[in-house]
Protein backbone atom coordinates (compact mmCIF):
# COMPACT_ATOMS: atom_id res chain seq x y z
CA UNK A 1 0.00 0.00 0.00
CA UNK A 2 1.20 3.27 -0.96
CA UNK A 3 2.10 6.24 1.64
CA UNK A 4 -1.16 8.43 2.87
CA UNK A 5 -2.25 10.63 -0.12
CA UNK A 6 -1.04 13.98 -0.22
CA UNK A 7 -4.34 15.53 -2.57
CA UNK A 8 -7.10 17.79 -0.62
CA UNK A 9 -9.62 16.04 -2.98
CA UNK A 10 -13.29 16.32 -1.21
CA UNK A 11 -12.10 19.45 1.42
CA UNK A 12 -13.75 22.39 0.59
CA UNK A 13 -11.14 25.44 0.33
CA UNK A 14 -8.31 23.41 1.93
CA UNK A 15 -6.44 26.59 1.87
CA UNK A 16 -8.81 28.29 4.22
CA UNK A 17 -8.70 25.05 6.55
CA UNK A 18 -4.75 24.08 6.63
CA UNK A 19 -3.89 27.98 7.21
CA UNK A 20 -6.40 27.35 10.58
CA UNK A 21 -5.86 23.97 12.10
CA UNK A 22 -2.75 21.54 11.86
CA UNK A 23 -3.86 18.54 9.55
CA UNK A 24 -2.17 15.40 9.11
CA UNK A 25 -2.12 11.76 7.58
CA UNK A 26 -0.89 9.16 9.38
CA UNK A 27 -0.24 5.60 8.15
CA UNK A 28 -1.35 2.50 10.30
CA UNK A 29 0.43 -0.55 11.00
CA UNK A 30 0.91 -3.00 8.64
CA UNK A 31 -2.03 -5.57 9.27
CA UNK A 32 -4.22 -2.92 9.01
CA UNK A 33 -3.41 -1.36 6.09
CA UNK A 34 -5.28 -3.40 3.29
CA UNK A 35 -8.64 -2.16 5.31
CA UNK A 36 -7.50 1.83 5.31
CA UNK A 37 -6.90 4.40 3.75
CA UNK A 38 -5.35 6.60 6.07
CA UNK A 39 -5.16 7.82 9.89
CA UNK A 40 -6.34 11.33 9.86
CA UNK A 41 -5.43 14.22 12.80
CA UNK A 42 -6.00 17.12 13.66
CA UNK A 43 -5.54 20.38 16.30
CA UNK A 44 -6.82 23.85 16.38
CA UNK A 45 -6.70 26.50 18.90
CA UNK A 46 -8.72 29.11 17.37
CA UNK A 47 -9.85 33.05 18.30
CA UNK A 48 -12.46 32.89 16.67
CA UNK A 49 -14.77 29.94 15.34
CA UNK A 50 -14.23 28.18 11.34
CA UNK A 51 -16.56 26.47 9.73
CA UNK A 52 -15.03 23.57 8.10
CA UNK A 53 -16.84 21.38 5.44
CA UNK A 54 -16.32 18.25 2.60
CA UNK A 55 -17.48 16.33 0.15
CA UNK A 56 -17.24 13.21 2.00
CA UNK A 57 -15.38 10.28 0.45
CA UNK A 58 -17.55 6.97 -0.25
CA UNK A 59 -16.00 5.69 3.08
CA UNK A 60 -16.96 4.84 6.85
CA UNK A 61 -14.89 6.62 9.18
CA UNK A 62 -14.60 6.23 13.01
CA UNK A 63 -13.43 9.23 14.82
CA UNK A 64 -12.33 10.45 18.21
CA UNK A 65 -13.03 13.39 19.25
CA UNK A 66 -12.71 16.81 22.15
CA UNK A 67 -14.06 19.76 21.79
CA UNK A 68 -13.91 22.34 24.11
CA UNK A 69 -16.71 22.30 27.03
CA UNK A 70 -17.50 18.92 25.76
CA UNK A 71 -16.35 15.20 26.93
CA UNK A 72 -14.40 13.48 24.79
CA UNK A 73 -16.14 10.83 22.61
CA UNK A 74 -16.18 8.55 19.04
CA UNK A 75 -18.55 7.66 16.84
CA UNK A 76 -18.63 6.00 13.31
CA UNK A 77 -19.74 8.40 10.47
CA UNK A 78 -20.79 6.74 7.64
CA UNK A 79 -20.78 8.03 3.99
CA UNK A 80 -22.06 11.52 3.90
CA UNK A 81 -24.86 11.88 1.03
CA UNK A 82 -24.62 15.34 1.15
CA UNK A 83 -21.59 18.30 2.09
CA UNK A 84 -20.49 17.48 5.47
CA UNK A 85 -19.55 20.49 7.85
CA UNK A 86 -18.32 20.95 11.27
CA UNK A 87 -17.95 24.08 13.03
CA UNK A 88 -14.42 24.34 15.06
CA UNK A 89 -14.00 26.39 18.16
CA UNK A 90 -11.66 27.29 20.51
CA UNK A 91 -9.31 24.37 21.37
CA UNK A 92 -9.94 20.72 19.85
CA UNK A 93 -8.73 17.19 18.69
CA UNK A 94 -9.81 14.96 16.58
CA UNK A 95 -8.31 11.40 15.73
CA UNK A 96 -9.88 10.19 12.56
CA UNK A 97 -10.15 6.56 10.97
CA UNK A 98 -10.88 6.21 7.03
CA UNK A 99 -11.35 3.35 5.83
CA UNK A 100 -11.17 1.96 2.27
CA UNK A 101 -14.48 1.84 0.57
CA UNK A 102 -15.25 -1.80 1.42
CA UNK A 103 -12.40 -1.91 3.97
CA UNK A 104 -15.07 -1.48 7.18
CA UNK A 105 -17.39 -4.51 6.68
CA UNK A 106 -14.41 -7.01 7.93
CA UNK A 107 -14.67 -4.79 11.49
CA UNK A 108 -18.52 -5.21 11.61
CA UNK A 109 -19.67 -8.74 9.67
CA UNK A 110 -22.94 -8.87 10.56
CA UNK A 111 -23.94 -5.00 9.48
CA UNK A 112 -23.98 -4.41 5.58
CA UNK A 113 -22.25 -1.29 4.67
CA UNK A 114 -25.85 0.55 4.26
CA UNK A 115 -26.75 0.18 7.88
CA UNK A 116 -23.87 3.52 8.13
CA UNK A 117 -24.51 5.05 5.17
CA UNK A 118 -25.99 9.15 6.33
CA UNK A 119 -25.71 8.49 9.75
CA UNK A 120 -23.36 9.52 12.23
CA UNK A 121 -23.78 7.03 15.28
CA UNK A 122 -21.75 8.01 18.91
CA UNK A 123 -22.10 4.46 20.52
CA UNK A 124 -22.34 2.18 17.40
CA UNK A 125 -24.07 -0.89 18.08
CA UNK A 126 -21.37 -2.31 15.25
CA UNK A 127 -19.15 -3.28 18.12
CA UNK A 128 -20.48 -1.94 21.39
CA UNK A 129 -17.83 -3.91 23.74
CA UNK A 130 -14.81 -2.81 21.56
CA UNK A 131 -16.38 1.14 22.26
CA UNK A 132 -17.30 0.08 25.60
CA UNK A 133 -13.36 -0.94 26.51
CA UNK A 134 -12.11 2.24 24.49
CA UNK A 135 -11.44 5.47 26.34
CA UNK A 136 -11.59 8.23 23.99
CA UNK A 137 -9.81 10.46 26.15
CA UNK A 138 -7.28 8.14 26.23
CA UNK A 139 -6.30 8.24 22.44
CA UNK A 140 -6.90 11.74 22.40
CA UNK A 141 -4.94 13.09 25.34
CA UNK A 142 -1.00 12.17 24.10
CA UNK A 143 0.32 15.00 22.65
CA UNK A 144 2.75 12.89 21.12
CA UNK A 145 1.46 12.06 17.67
CA UNK A 146 3.00 8.41 17.25
CA UNK A 147 1.61 7.46 20.74
CA UNK A 148 -2.33 8.37 19.26
CA UNK A 149 -1.34 6.68 16.40
CA UNK A 150 -0.17 3.50 18.43
CA UNK A 151 -3.18 3.72 19.76
CA UNK A 152 -5.36 3.63 16.85
CA UNK A 153 -3.88 0.96 15.82
CA UNK A 154 -4.33 -1.25 19.07
CA UNK A 155 -7.67 -0.43 18.93
CA UNK A 156 -8.68 -1.35 15.85
CA UNK A 157 -6.58 -4.56 16.06
CA UNK A 158 -7.75 -5.72 19.25
CA UNK A 159 -11.35 -5.50 16.74
CA UNK A 160 -9.89 -8.45 14.83
CA UNK A 161 -11.04 -7.83 11.06
CA UNK A 162 -12.72 -11.04 9.80
CA UNK A 163 -10.96 -11.88 6.40
CA UNK A 164 -13.29 -11.77 3.41
CA UNK A 165 -13.10 -11.76 -0.37
CA UNK A 166 -16.12 -9.95 -1.35
CA UNK A 167 -14.44 -7.06 0.76
CA UNK A 168 -11.36 -6.64 -0.88
CA UNK A 169 -13.05 -7.64 -3.97
CA UNK A 170 -15.67 -4.01 -3.73
CA UNK A 171 -11.94 -2.30 -1.86
CA UNK A 172 -10.80 -3.02 -5.85
CA UNK A 173 -13.50 -2.56 -7.76
CA UNK A 174 -13.72 1.02 -6.00
CA UNK A 175 -10.41 1.92 -6.53
CA UNK A 176 -10.33 1.20 -10.25
CA UNK A 177 -13.46 3.97 -10.53
CA UNK A 178 -11.21 6.38 -8.68
CA UNK A 179 -8.03 6.19 -10.59
CA UNK A 180 -9.57 5.12 -14.45
CA UNK A 181 -11.20 7.99 -15.46
CA UNK A 182 -12.54 5.98 -18.22
CA UNK A 183 -15.36 4.52 -16.03
CA UNK A 184 -18.09 6.33 -16.72
CA UNK A 185 -21.28 3.99 -16.89
CA UNK A 186 -22.25 1.33 -14.34
CA UNK A 187 -23.41 -1.02 -17.18
CA UNK A 188 -19.74 -0.55 -19.10
CA UNK A 189 -17.86 -1.19 -15.90
CA UNK A 190 -20.05 -4.26 -14.74
CA UNK A 191 -19.16 -5.76 -18.20
CA UNK A 192 -15.84 -5.21 -18.34
CA UNK A 193 -15.43 -7.10 -14.59
CA UNK A 194 -17.61 -10.03 -15.65
CA UNK A 195 -21.05 -9.00 -13.35
CA UNK A 196 -24.48 -8.53 -13.86
CA UNK A 197 -25.47 -4.76 -13.04
CA UNK A 198 -27.76 -6.34 -10.69
CA UNK A 199 -24.94 -7.98 -8.68
CA UNK A 200 -22.23 -5.30 -8.75
CA UNK A 201 -24.95 -2.84 -7.23
CA UNK A 202 -25.80 -5.41 -4.49
CA UNK A 203 -21.94 -5.81 -4.25
CA UNK A 204 -22.05 -1.87 -3.29
CA UNK A 205 -24.83 -1.91 -1.41
CA UNK A 206 -23.25 -4.50 1.39
CA UNK A 207 -19.86 -3.61 1.30
CA UNK A 208 -19.74 0.61 0.70
CA UNK A 209 -22.90 1.80 1.42
CA UNK A 210 -23.78 3.72 -1.98
CA UNK A 211 -23.95 2.34 -5.65
CA UNK A 212 -21.55 2.06 -8.21
CA UNK A 213 -23.50 5.27 -9.77
CA UNK A 214 -23.28 7.38 -6.77
CA UNK A 215 -19.46 6.38 -6.46
CA UNK A 216 -18.48 7.89 -10.11
CA UNK A 217 -20.01 10.86 -9.70
CA UNK A 218 -18.64 11.78 -6.26
CA UNK A 219 -15.02 10.95 -7.64
CA UNK A 220 -16.26 13.45 -10.61
CA UNK A 221 -17.21 16.18 -8.06
CA UNK A 222 -13.53 15.43 -5.97
CA UNK A 223 -11.06 16.08 -8.98
CA UNK A 224 -13.58 19.35 -10.61
CA UNK A 225 -13.08 20.39 -6.91
CA UNK A 226 -9.74 20.07 -6.35
CA UNK A 227 -8.58 21.39 -10.39
CA UNK A 228 -11.14 25.03 -9.09
CA UNK A 229 -8.65 25.34 -6.21
CA UNK A 230 -4.89 24.26 -8.30
CA UNK A 231 -5.47 25.60 -12.07
CA UNK A 232 -6.23 29.17 -12.79
CA UNK A 233 -6.14 28.84 -16.20
CA UNK A 234 -9.13 25.81 -16.39
CA UNK A 235 -11.73 24.84 -19.10
CA UNK A 236 -14.58 23.96 -17.73
CA UNK A 237 -15.84 22.60 -21.16
CA UNK A 238 -13.37 20.35 -21.79
CA UNK A 239 -12.59 18.95 -17.92
CA UNK A 240 -16.78 17.87 -18.00
CA UNK A 241 -15.91 16.41 -21.38
CA UNK A 242 -12.78 15.03 -19.71
CA UNK A 243 -15.01 13.63 -16.83
CA UNK A 244 -17.62 11.81 -18.82
CA UNK A 245 -20.34 14.65 -18.47
CA UNK A 246 -22.67 15.24 -21.48
CA UNK A 247 -21.86 18.83 -21.74
CA UNK A 248 -20.44 21.69 -19.09
CA UNK A 249 -23.74 22.51 -17.82
CA UNK A 250 -24.09 19.22 -16.24
CA UNK A 251 -20.85 19.44 -14.50
CA UNK A 252 -21.89 22.93 -13.34
CA UNK A 253 -25.08 21.44 -12.02
CA UNK A 254 -23.79 18.41 -10.16
CA UNK A 255 -21.07 21.03 -8.50
CA UNK A 256 -23.29 23.48 -7.41
CA UNK A 257 -25.62 20.78 -5.90
CA UNK A 258 -22.80 19.45 -3.77
CA UNK A 259 -20.87 22.41 -2.85
CA UNK A 260 -23.03 25.32 -3.15
CA UNK A 261 -22.27 27.42 -4.98
CA UNK A 262 -20.76 26.51 -9.25
CA UNK A 263 -17.34 25.84 -10.10
CA UNK A 264 -16.26 29.39 -11.29
CA UNK A 265 -17.01 31.43 -8.50
CA UNK A 266 -15.61 28.80 -6.44
CA UNK A 267 -12.68 29.05 -7.84
CA UNK A 268 -12.40 32.33 -7.59
CA UNK A 269 -12.98 32.41 -4.03
CA UNK A 270 -9.99 30.23 -2.93
CA UNK A 271 -6.22 30.47 -3.13
CA UNK A 272 -3.46 27.57 -4.18
CA UNK A 273 -3.78 25.22 -1.34
CA UNK A 274 -0.45 23.74 0.38
CA UNK A 275 -0.43 20.02 0.71
CA UNK A 276 -1.61 17.96 3.74
CA UNK A 277 1.67 17.06 5.69
CA UNK A 278 1.63 13.15 6.18
CA UNK A 279 4.51 10.83 7.32
CA UNK A 280 5.10 6.73 7.22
Amino acid sequence: MAAPRRDTRGIVDAPELFARVRFRRREPAEPLRPYLEHYWLIDWDLPEPFVSQVVPHPSVNVVFQRYEGQEPFAEISGIGLGLFTQKLEGRGRVCGIQFRPGGFRPFTPSHPATTWTGRRVRQPEAFPEAFRATDPAAILAPDDEDARVAALDAFLTGLAPRPDPQAHLAMALVDRIRTDRTIRRVTDFARAEGMSVRLLQRLFSAYVGVGPKWVILRYRIHEALERAETDRAIDWAALAADLGYADQAHLVRDFTATVGVPPTAYAEAVSVPSPPTSRA
